[in-house]
C-alpha cells in the first residue's frame, strides 16, 4: 500500500508542472490575443451631388459660381470625396496612428502640400507616434489634425456635408511635438510646437499652440491658441506672425439635443525691420452656431449658422468682405451609411463696395454676393 502511495504522489508531482506550464501558456496565448486586438483600421468613403442654383457661368466674368468652403467644388453635378484608411494600435503606453486618404477631399485636405499626388495616389492625413508616461501627460510626435475649431477633414465626424468657412480658413493639420495634460477631472491643457502650418516641411519659423479644455455634465468647452510665423505670409523677406485664438463648446442637453458654437479670429502681421506693423493680410473673424436634433432613431437634422468677415489690409478705406451662411442638413442613418440631404445659402455683402482682395470669393464679379444650393451626400463608415 505505502509503494502505491508513493507512487501515486510522485505520479501527481509529474503532473503538476505540466499543469502549470500548459495555464502559463493559455495565459500566455490569451496576452497576445490581447494585444492584437489593440490593433484597429477604420475608415470611410465618401461622394456627393451639387446643384448650385445661381448661373454657373457669370454673364460678366465668364466664370462658374460655388462656394468659396472645401471640398464640395463641383456645382451641378456628381462628384466623389474620397476613400479614407485609419489604422491605429496601442501598447501599454505607446501607440501609432497612420491615415491616409485617395480622392479630391484627400488632396485638398494636403491644400497642395508637396505637389500634386494625382487622384490615385495616397495623401497623408495624419502619421503620429504616442508616448504616455503617466495617465496625466500623453507626448504625440509627427502629423496630427488641427486642435483649432470645431469641424473636421473627416466627413463622418461632421453633422453637415459641407464645410465652414472657419473650417475652411483655419488650420487643417500640424507636425510637431504636444504635450496633453489631464490636471484634474474635467480639465486639460496642451502644449505644442509645430511647423508652419499645414505644411510637412518648415520655413522660416515655427507655430506654437495651446489649448485649455473642461468637461462638465454636457458641457464640454475648448480655448485654443496658435502663435507663429508662416512663409505664405511673408512680403519682401520681412517675418509674418499670425496669432489665432479659438474657442469651440458644445452641449449635450439629452440624447436627441445638442448644441455647438465655434468663434475664431486671426490676424496676421507683416513686419518690416524696425518692428512697425504694415497691415494685417488674410485675417479674419468669425462664429458659427450648430444644433443637432435626433428626430427619431435613423433621422436626425443638424443646422448651421455662421457669420464670417475677413480683415483689410492698413490703407484700405473699404470693408472687408463678409458672409452669412446657412445650413441645413439631414442624416438618415441605414446601417453604417448616411445619406445626407443638405440645403446652403450663403448671402455676402455688397462686394461691389467692399476689399475685392480678401478670400471670400463665389468666383463671379462683384455683384455676385449670395450663392444656395442643393447637396445629396452618402458617407459609409466601416
Amino acid at each position: 500500500m505505502n509503494n502505491q502511495l508513493l507512487t501515486l504522489f510522485a505520479f501527481l508531482l509529474l503532473l503538476g508542472p505540466v499543469v502549470s506550464a500548459q495555464d502559463v501558456d493559455v495565459v500566455i496565448i490569451e496576452e497576445e490575443e490581447e494585444e492584437e486586438r489593440s490593433f484597429q483600421l477604420s475608415g470611410y468613403v465618401d461622394a456627393y451631388f451639387q446643384n448650385v442654383f445661381s448661373d454657373p457661368n457669370d454673364e460678366t466674368s465668364g466664370t462658374t459660381l460655388g462656394f468659396p468652403t472645401s471640398f464640395t467644388p463641383e456645382n451641378r453635378g456628381f462628384n466623389v470625396g474620397n476613400v479614407n484608411l485609419l489604422a491605429e494600435k496601442s501598447l501599454g503606453k505607446v501607440g501609432f496612428v497612420g491615415q491616409i486618404g485617395f480622392g479630391p477631399r484627400a488632396i485638398d485636405a494636403n491644400l497642395g502640400n508637396d505637389g500634386d499626388f494625382g487622384y490615385y495616389i495616397p495623401n497623408l492625413q495624419q502619421l503620429y507616434v504616442t508616448y504616455a508616461p503617466s495617465d496625466a501627460v500623453t507626448f504625440t510626435l509627427g502629423q496630427f489634425g488641427t486642435f483649432v475649431g470645431y469641424e473636421v477633414i473627416d466627413a463622418p465626424a461632421n453633422a453637415n456635408y459641407s464645410t465652414s468657412y472657419l473650417f475652411s480658413y483655419g488650420p487643417f493639420f500640424h507636425t510637431g511635438l504636444k504635450a496633453d495634460f489631464a490636471i484634474t477631472e474635467g480639465f486639460g491643457a496642451m502644449l505644442g510646437i509645430f511647423n508652419n502650418t499645414d505644411s510637412r516641411f518648415n520655413a522660416p519659423g515655427y507655430y506654437y499652440g495651446a489649448q485649455l479644455s473642461a468637461e462638465s455634465g454636457g458641457l464640454a468647452a475648448y480655448l485654443n491658441f496658435l502663435y507663429g510665423t508662416d512663409a505664405k505670409d511673408i512680403v519682401n523677406d520681412d517675418d509674418a506672425t499670425t496669432f489665432q485664438v479659438d474657442l469651440t463648446a458644445t452641449y449635450e442637453v439629452n440624447d436627441a439635443l445638442m448644441f455647438g458654437i465655434n468663434a475664431s479670429q486671426k490676424s496676421t502681421q507683416n513686419l518690416v525691420g524696425d518692428g512697425s506693423s504694415i497691415g494685417d493680410s488674410d485675417g479674419f473673424t468669425g462664429v458659427a452656431l450648430y444644433s443637432t436634433i435626433g428626430i427619431s432613431e435613423t433621422f436626425g437634422l443638424s443646422l448651421r449658422g455662421e457669420y464670417f468677415q475677413e480683415s483689410v489690409p492698413e490703407g484700405i478705406t473699404a470693408d472687408g468682405r463678409s458672409v452669412t451662411a446657412l445650413t441645413a442638413t439631414g442624416n438618415f442613418t441605414v446601417g453604417d451609411l448616411r445619406i445626407m440631404p443638405e440645403f446652403r445659402l450663403d448671402s455676402g455683402s455688397d462686394f461691389g463696395t467692399t476689399y475685392s482682395g480678401g478670400i471670400i470669393d463665389f468666383g463671379g464679379d462683384d455683384e455676385d454676393d449670395s450663392v444656395a444650393s442643393f447637396i445629396l451626400a452618402a458617407v459609409y463608415s466601416f
